[in-house]
């Protein structure tokens, strides 16, 4: 007799960025660290989402959060952009989403 039911055998994988993907993103992370704006970074994975935090300092809270998700209803991935707990936006694709966080980056002087 099993003490484990059937209906257990759920899906049991955790949502990660490809390689591809972490590359693009420490790429544009690099960019943050050469303009002094960024020093640390974490990353986070769960069954539904994958999360890469960009900190100033180790013990600060993140300046801006990077959101890979799945949809539950449509079934699908979508990026979430949260600068500085202010800005939250949403991205079909990463490249996007890089593109709006490399605009916030660059200061005119």
């Amino acid at each position: 007799m099993s003490l484990v039911s059937p209906s257990r055998q759920s899906n049991n994988h955790k949502l990660y960025f490809s390689k591809s993907e972490i590359s693009k993103i420490l790429n544009c992370y690099s960019i943050g660290v050469s303009n002094g704006e960024w020093k640390d970074y974490a990353l986070n994975f769960n069954y539904n989402e994958a999360v890469f935090f960009f900190f100033k300092h180790s013990l600060a809270s993140p300046d801006c959060i990077l959101i890979k998700f799945k949809e539950k209803r449509k079934k699908r991935i979508i990026y979430r952009l949260s600068i500085k707990n202010k800005k939250n936006s949403k991205y079909e694709n990463l490249d996007s989403l890089l593109v709006n966080l490399k605009r916030s980056q660059i200061f005119i002087i």
